[in-house]
């Protein structure tokens, strides 16, 4: 493999948050920038070269894109498997469609990773409605149900029986009626990620694992490293890696995992591209996930993640915004503490504007500070 060296340009199929910061990254390192996207005023906008407009299933757009990069990756999903193929006419796609044809549907994702051994908390796929009703109730009653397309951020996610009234009808009809899968409620010791970059050459390197902090199924904090048990970070090590070169992964995946109280190490969902739950690399460790991300598709031999001192980010939503413009000021006050904002100008409760990080001796400081700013604001 020949490396595409500092001066080529990137193509980004997608610019939102994700597609900017690895922008500012490819930047630095000297690449030129091109984006595709919806939004003609998308995050990363401000901060590449050009960027074609088009949506998620535009061929046409992704190709026009492709034209001019000597490589295209991705930030988002939701891009169609026909736009991958039409830019793969003029470019190398990294990561490639066959590996986004598994992991953009869950049902697909799931058996990919049963087939091959990997471990699942329980769960089945319904196709309708008298399937979900049976799934839900052989797996106890206490259910997570998730669209088998599209969603994220607790977008396309149905909870049953937590207390509620939501019946298994109920969430058919929410999710449109469209296939899902039924996973059983796990009794969680805590949620942690793994971030693996594979580059085509083969090199594979995963940072340390971070732990992972919830609320209304939108990631609240996270933190690295995560101070799991030394044989238990060993495992989610092995299980990310193991999974990334079993696709052949050109680029980033980040895996999900649940840790249960029984200490079972169960995946929960992969994305194959940055994820929020290691933005918080650009603190801590010695390369951050951005950087990573383009040495990975470029074929360049990929940077150190060990981490230099630990960090913590907390998200901020669109819901801070909604009585008063946050008072950053007093955010920055707070010794160790970042602001980081994502150029999106239509606040929305739930909606990602951007985050905060900190730094701290330990990871549990860490936390505590991005938290103590974050109530500031």
């Amino acid at each position: 493999m020949t490396a595409i060296l500092p001066g080529a340009t990137i193509g980004i199929l997608g610019g939102g948050q994700l597609g900017r910061m690895v922008a500012m990254a490819a930047r630095s390192l000297g690449y030129r920038i091109h984006v595709m996207d919806p939004d003609p005023s998308c995050p990363a906008r401000f901060v590449v070269d050009a960027c074609f407009e088009g949506s998620w299933d535009d061929a046409h757009a992704a190709a026009d894109l492709a034209r001019g990069c000597d490589v295209v990756t991705l930030e988002i999903e939701l891009v169609s498997i026909a736009c991958l193929e039409a830019a793969a006419k003029y470019a190398p796609v990294r990561p490639s469609a066959e590996l986004l044809y598994v992991i953009q549907n869950r049902i697909r994702q799931k058996e990919w990773l049963r087939e091959r051994g990997f471990p699942l908390g329980p769960w089945h796929a319904a196709r309708s409605q008298q399937a979900l009703a049976d799934a839900v109730s052989a797996l106890g009653g206490r259910c997570f149900v998730k669209s088998a397309h599209g969603g994220y951020d607790g977008r396309s996610q149905v909870k049953i029986g937590f207390g509620d009234l939501t019946t298994s009808s109920d969430a058919w009809l929410l999710l449109g009626q469209q296939p899902c899968v039924v996973e059983q409620a796990l009794d969680l010791d805590r949620e942690i990620s793994v971030m693996v970059a594979r580059s085509p050459r083969g090199e594979t390197k995963s940072f340390p694992s971070a732990t992972n902090h919830h609320e209304r199924q939108i990631l609240a904090w996270s933190v690295i490293p995560s101070l799991i048990s030394p044989e238990l970070e060993a495992r989610a090590q092995q299980l990310a890696c193991d999974i990334a070169n079993s696709f052949t992964l050109e680029g980033l995946l980040a895996v999900e995992m649940f840790l249960t109280t029984d200490g079972d190490l169960l995946v929960n969902e992969l994305a194959p591209r940055p994820h929020n739950s290691y933005h918080a690399s650009e603190r801590a460790c010695v390369t951050s996930q951005f950087e990573q991300a383009v040495r990975a598709v470029c074929d360049l031999p990929l940077g150190d993640v060990s981490v230099v001192r630990p960090a913590a980010i907390a998200n901020l939503l669109g819901d801070l915004w909604l009585d008063h413009p946050p008072h950053f000021d007093r955010a920055l006050a707070i010794p160790g503490v970042r602001v980081h904002l994502y150029e999106k100008h239509q606040p929305r409760p739930g909606r990602k504007m951007g985050h905060l990080s900190a730094l701290g001796s330990t990871p549990q400081e860490a936390v505590e500070r991005v938290l103590e700013a974050q109530l500031l604001l």
